[in-house]
């Protein structure tokens, strides 16, 4: 797939994308003759682990660290040790990453009840 494509499919910009590539955080796994980017199913996944990671805080550096723990866990030739140690960080990157659901759903409940209110002030209009 061409970045245009990829960018329809993950919801991330253009620009986004592009960026990743430049730090090394989801390289294309090809390019075409004329030089454009070009991904695959599997790169479009580790886009959308990033997306799923963005709105809860995680930094570019957290980032880089899930997608190696979830490549090593992937790698069926990894030692013992290294899917273990693979795996307790994937344990806490879930950990925190239910923290993270429980502050959002507490922000959401106080917006949905500021909602609530005004469209009572407003006399039930919300046009």
């Amino acid at each position: 797939m061409q970045i245009g494509q990829v960018a329809a499919r993950t919801e991330l910009s253009i620009k986004t994308i592009r960026h990743y590539d430049e730090i090394g955080l989801v390289a294309p796994s090809a390019r075409s003759a004329g030089g454009f980017r070009l991904y695959t199913d599997a790169d479009v996944q580790r886009l959308l682990v990033i997306r799923r990671m963005k709105p809860l805080g995680f930094s570019l550096d957290e980032m880089r660290e899930l997608l190696a723990a979830l490549d090593t866990i992937a790698d069926r030739g990894a030692a013992s040790e290294t899917t273990s140690a693979a795996r307790d960080v994937l344990a806490d990157f879930h950990r925190r990453a239910e923290e993270s659901c429980v502050r959002l759903r507490a922000q959401l409940a106080y917006a949905e009840e500021l909602t609530a209110i005004l469209e009572a002030h407003a006399g039930g209009d919300t046009n």
